[in-house]
């Protein structure tokens, strides 16, 4: 691997950033005007079912599969290859251009709620579910939680991105991220050996947020990456993974904003629960 010398003051390349070239960008705001649509449900989230993505609508099923109808939602295609996080009205919800992004309009005035961890926190604050009131049980889905945000960008952004994303595959990146994520799905193997779920006996906003990365790679539906990093070392994360698989509100909350792979499992909209019955 040639040795790279940085430049004395770094300009933007943009044939250069691989898959995601022609959408990553050193700005921010809006780049084009679009508005958003708007269903009859009191939450619209616009998202792609991506893995963190895929956090927020699990949730949402998991409160419809309680009989929480006051939960219902629309959830709305954002294909953000198209760049569709960049039109105005998206920017408006989240001035980071990223999703998942929620409208809670269940209030007296519209609330605007971006980052997955956010969304997650604040649905399941307001459901009193899946996460709980107070005490030691509380902190433990807490610590989960900031440990899943604090750790996936070494996933997706680091190992992901060198592995699966990169115009060149180059030896030292590769190894140094796969090193990270065998450490933290060790950390989760050690973690899952004494509980059923990641923040203890109860299912909660902690697995939920955790489940679509770490989940979703010992499954082998993550980057094809289950071999190279032996992901049968972590028997532990695996059947956790396949326990939550198996649920049914799972198996709906994948589908939701899922544009690729066989139309049979795709879901571009999602306004109703009658929406997955073929």
């Amino acid at each position: 691997m040639a040795e790279y010398t940085p430049p004395k003051v770094w300009t933007w390349d943009t044939e250069s950033g691989g898959k995601f070239a022609s959408i990553n960008r050193p700005i921010s705001g809006a780049t084009k005007d679009v508005t958003l649509n708007e269903g009859k449900h009191p939450f619209q989230l616009y998202s792609l079912a991506t893995p963190n993505g895929v956090k927020v609508t699990l949730l949402f099923e998991e409160l419809l599969e309680l009989g929480i109808d006051e939960a219902e939602y629309d959830a709305w295609l954002i294909n953000i290859g198209d760049g569709d996080q960049f039109g105005s009205g998206f920017v408006d919800i989240n001035p980071n251009s990223k999703i998942p992004a929620l409208l809670d309009k269940s209030g007296d005035k519209p609330l605007r709620v971006f980052e997955s961890g956010s969304i997650l926190i604040h649905l399941a604050e307001k459901f009193g579910h899946f996460l709980p009131a107070g005490g030691p049980e509380r902190t433990e889905v807490m610590n989960w939680l900031m440990w899943q945000m604090g750790s996936a960008p070494f996933l997706g952004g680091g190992f992901g991105h060198f592995y699966a994303y990169a115009p060149e595959k180059y030896e030292y990146p590769i190894n140094r991220y796969a090193m990270e994520v065998k450490r933290q799905l060790h950390v989760l193997e050690t973690t899952l050996a004494d509980r059923a779920y990641i923040a203890g006996d109860e299912y909660t906003i902690a697995d939920m947020a955790i489940w679509p990365w770490y989940g979703a790679l010992v499954l082998g539906k993550l980057y094809e990456a289950a071999e190279f990093l032996s992901v049968q070392d972590y028997p532990n994360v695996i059947a956790w993974a396949e326990k939550i698989a198996a649920r049914p509100a799972t198996k709906r909350g994948i589908r939701v904003n899922k544009a690729w792979g066989d139309e049979a499992t795709q879901m571009l909209e999602r306004h109703s629960r009658s929406d997955f019955e073929d």
